[in-house]
């Protein structure tokens, strides 16, 4: 089979900017040095450009979880040329079919079942016609986005100012241009390509899945730290519409703080947040199912089964009953009525609910 012919800018972009950075960057390093200047404009370039595409790219154009001032619209424009991904229009065309076609080598545009090479980054070098959308019907809402269209409009001389101009300037301020793009331009380039790229490749083959196993996203803290909090995929796969993509307070994920930040500022607002109850139920039944997997390889695994799906029904019952009481003390709270007893209701449902969580992680780690 014929592969499709090579997009030859993007392989002369990606070849050209990681040899130069592979080779450059040293080179200069050991003969004339950076500072602490280029190494700061370095991180913070880094920061800038990479959060662009995980808060505006990702969670606020192509999911739409929360909204954004257009002083923060802007930043995130001119951010993400600076990424150099792609339009935000273009960049949340192909995400929004990623995930309506997960895992579908002829739909998801960098399926994952396709390899590590091709969902990395071997998608983007060849006419893949199956995967180039050019008429971007499911966009339509961004197309009535003023900052979105400009930027769609100007994306290549925002891309040029951003990533020669920007660092130019800086090094011209600091007086080693040179230093600066190479530094802020050419490495931080080439890292955050990289750090974004792990997303659809390493995202989908490395880490677990406590929430489904109906796509390939994994959850991986690790992959967290080098992509700005978006390593939990797995839950990000299954509740989509979630500002948040690390869910705990611990969870490593600045673009959830960014935005937290920003709305706190009154910079952003309705933010999108899947209920307790619904996140619980799809943990419950990924640890019944990865269970139930388990006990099928042992001789007495009928038995096992059973009593695995009574205390699956029971642990259930108690769930529904304390996020059922824990709404109608909100609600009661909201309309100011009496909300003693159902606050010691809630508080006795939780109770019961820890007992019965404590009994079924007992069950689960037994077998």
């Amino acid at each position: 089979m014929n592969k499709p012919p090579l997009i030859w800018t993007n392989v002369l972009l990606f070849a050209t900017t990681f040899l130069c950075a592979l080779i450059l960057v040293p080179w200069y390093g050991i003969t004339y040095g950076y500072g602490a200047a280029e190494w700061a404009a370095f991180i913070g370039l880094a920061f800038a450009s990479g959060l662009s595409i995980t808060a505006g790219y990702h969670r606020l154009w192509s999911h739409r979880t929360y909204k954004a001032h257009w002083s923060v619209r802007l930043l995130f424009a001119l951010g993400g040329a600076l990424a150099l991904q792609n339009s935000a229009l273009h960049w949340s065309s192909d995400h929004r079919i990623h995930h309506k076609h997960v895992d579908n080598n002829d739909k998801d545009p960098y399926s994952a079942n396709m390899g590590f090479w091709y969902s990395h980054i071997g998608w983007m070098l060849r006419e893949y016609q199956a995967h180039r959308y050019h008429d971007y019907q499911n966009v339509r809402d961004l197309q009535n986005e003023k900052i979105v269209m400009w930027q769609h409009k100007y994306y290549l001389p925002l891309l040029l100012l951003m990533n020669f101009g920007l660092p130019a300037f800086l090094g011209w301020l600091n007086g080693d241009v040179w230093a600066m793009l190479l530094m802020a331009g050419l490495l931080r380039l080439v890292v955050v390509h990289h750090c974004t790229f792990f997303i659809n490749s390493l995202a989908h083959i490395w880490g677990k899945q406590p929430y489904t196993d109906k796509n390939t996203a994994r959850d991986n803290g690790v992959l967290a730290l080098f992509t700005y909090g978006e390593g939990y995929h797995n839950f990000h796969h299954i509740f989509e519409n979630d500002y948040r993509n690390g869910i705990l307070w611990w969870h490593y994920d600045p673009t959830k703080w960014l935005i937290n930040a920003l709305a706190w500022m009154g910079l952003a607002s309705q933010r999108r947040v899947t209920p307790q109850e619904r996140i619980e139920r799809a943990k419950l039944q990924m640890q019944l199912k990865q269970t139930q997997d388990k006990l099928q390889q042992r001789s007495d695994h009928q038995e096992l089964l059973e009593k695995l799906q009574q205390e699956y029904e029971l642990l259930k019952h108690h769930l529904g009953e304390y996020y059922q009481a824990k709404k109608a003390l909100l609600e009661a709270k909201r309309q100011q009525l009496c909300i003693k007893q159902l606050r010691s209701q809630v508080q006795e449902l939780k109770q019961d609910l820890l007992i019965r969580q404590k009994s079924w992680q007992l069950l689960i780690a037994g077998n």
